[in-house]
């Protein structure tokens, strides 16, 4: 295991790689030299100069982008939170291994190679409301199951997530984490009515009252609320920083997944991007909370790293203009830029 213990994960947060400063840089100089207006092309330049941070180098490329989608079952679902059955978690992994889900659709389309984690749907989590959902063994064999599956050798992470009643294991966390009640942070998630949100409220306001000594040490509370596959995003996210590969996070649930780390580290999301603002009550607020600007707002709510797939194609956008432009030497044109590549 690459974390042996809790203390692992904040020494890991406290030694982070800060990226490839001279590779932004010289990116910076190709985007000034384009024949166009200084910073016209908005935050299409921003994201060529994080990849070229985060990938090393200063002519970046996705010809190696992973999308990875972790699936978990909590024992939260039991409090009636979710508008599905607990069983739909692993018949939806099913329908992803057959090709049917919408990520199988949009990975193909994207260029990307999809990995879909499972991890133990047969042993949910306990109910938090009434026991710490995860023990501290469980929680860094989740991390660690994370962490390996991330390839050494990629150009873009996207994470995300599959597991009924897993929006509520979020707006607990977020909660713990950021403050507030229940009430501030919980959504319809798949659909509940409003029997359901009241039960969905009951059951964190319950939970943050019983894990109360903890709200101060983010990791325990990712223990005590959180999920699995929360867990699992939040160590392939940690790998991703250690290997220098930039990450397209989800929706809400893949956000709170890592507000732990930004808990433990003001830096250490600094190589993720959010792909888009989910539909879902509380992810706006989080993305605020996080400083993360996020790419798309198609009020999709659906998860299973579908609107971080979508974006793929703002930053495929980003690096064709940064790639195939001419400069204002190359192209005989007037301006005030020095062009660096002549």
């Amino acid at each position: 295991m690459i974390f042996q213990c809790v203390e692992d994960i904040r020494d890991f947060c406290c030694d982070l790689p800060v990226g490839n400063a001279d590779a932004a840089a010289i990116a910076q100089q190709r985007q000034d030299a384009l024949t166009k207006p200084p910073g016209s092309l908005g935050r299409l330049e921003e994201l060529t100069t994080w990849l070229a941070r985060w990938q090393g180098s200063a002519a970046p490329s996705l010809e190696r982008v992973m999308i990875a989608v972790f699936a978990g079952n909590h024992g939260v679902a039991r409090q009636g939170v979710s508008a599905f059955p607990q069983e739909v978690t692993g018949q939806m992994v099913a329908n992803f291994a057959a090709g049917g889900a919408a990520i199988n659709q949009l990975a193909r389309l994207a260029g990307a190679d999809l990995k879909v984690v499972p991890i133990d749907l047969d042993r949910p989590t306990a109910d938090f409301s009434e026991h710490p959902a995860m023990m501290v063994q469980e929680f860094l064999e989740a991390v660690d199951l994370g962490y390996w599956t991330v390839p050494t050798a990629c150009d873009l992470l996207i994470v995300g997530e599959m597991g009924i009643a897993n929006t509520t294991a979020a707006s607990a966390l977020c909660a713990a984490l950021l403050g507030g009640t229940a009430s501030e942070w919980i959504g319809r998630g798949t659909g509940i009515d409003d029997q359901g949100l009241e039960r969905k409220r009951a059951a964190i306001d319950t939970a943050l009252q019983r894990h109360k000594q903890n709200l101060n040490d983010p990791l325990a509370m990712a223990a005590a609320l959180g999920g699995r596959e929360l867990a699992a995003i939040a160590g392939a996210t940690l790998a991703a920083r250690r290997h220098g590969i930039p990450v397209l996070l989800d929706g809400f649930v893949a956000t709170a997944a890592v507000a732990p780390l930004h808990c433990l580290s003001p830096t250490a999301l600094d190589h993720c991007q959010a792909g888009h603002v989910s539909a879902e009550a509380g992810h706006r607020a989080l993305l605020r909370r996080l400083g993360l600007q996020p790419l798309l707002d198609l009020d999709m709510r659906l998860g299973e790293a579908s609107g971080a797939a979508v974006a793929v194609h703002l930053l495929r956008a980003a690096i064709a203009c940064h790639q195939g432009m001419a400069t204002f030497s190359q192209a005989g044109v007037s301006g005030q830029n020095t062009d660096p590549f002549e």
